[in-house]
């Protein structure tokens, strides 16, 4: 294996749970033209992360590098929980919105295998630090655009998205906690065992 950190540290795992997430999100391309922007960046979303997957597991160099040793997270079981509770708990039960559902679910916890990785291995190289608190902070940014959409936007409640974002932001949180923690003294993210 390459001792090149830049390839080292990132779950497959979470990488094949983001690209089913966004596969089940924007199903909506083949029905409803919101517009050219929108479009676009649902096909970007869906190119980068099934290209990503494909990268690690296909590209002669790429593979090489992939901790499978440690990215040994059972990922599979967190799918079909996902997709109950998305049938049970849904805003209207079509297919479309059962599917959104089921993304937001499996949002909110798809960066399990990444986190039980980088605890695992316990040394974090810089990129895998940063890609992970960058994802916690971009949930939790989220958070904040529902707050504000629901002060200045009628009949903005998705209560699905906030309960999951919360989850999500929640699980994070002993990240964060380190990863400030090490910033603040400038030593090495290391995460307890």
């Amino acid at each position: 294996m390459s001792n090149d950190p830049s390839q080292q540290g990132i779950s497959l795992k979470t990488q094949e749970l983001y690209a089913i997430v966004f596969a089940a999100r924007y199903l909506d391309l083949f029905v409803h033209f919101m517009s050219l922007y929108n479009t676009i960046m649902k096909l970007v979303f869906l190119a980068s992360s099934f290209s990503i997957v494909w990268y690690m597991r296909q590209h002669k160099i790429v593979r090489r590098t992939y901790d499978k040793e440690h990215d040994t997270f059972r990922h599979q079981f967190i799918l079909l929980p996902c997709l109950v509770l998305a049938l049970l708990i849904n805003e209207k039960f079509t297919f479309r919105e059962v599917m959104w559902a089921f993304s937001i679910y499996l949002e909110a916890v798809a960066i399990l295998p990444q986190l039980v990785l980088l605890q695992r291995t316990r040394n974090i190289d810089n990129l895998a630090g940063h890609y992970v608190f960058f994802l916690g902070a971009y949930r939790a940014l989220y958070i904040l655009n529902w707050i504000y959409r629901y002060f200045t936007e009628p009949h903005f409640v998705h209560w699905i998205s906030w309960i999951a974002g919360i989850v999500q932001t929640l699980l994070y949180a002993d990240f964060f906690y380190y990863y400030i923690t090490s910033w603040k003294n400038n030593v090495k993210l290391e995460l307890p065992a």
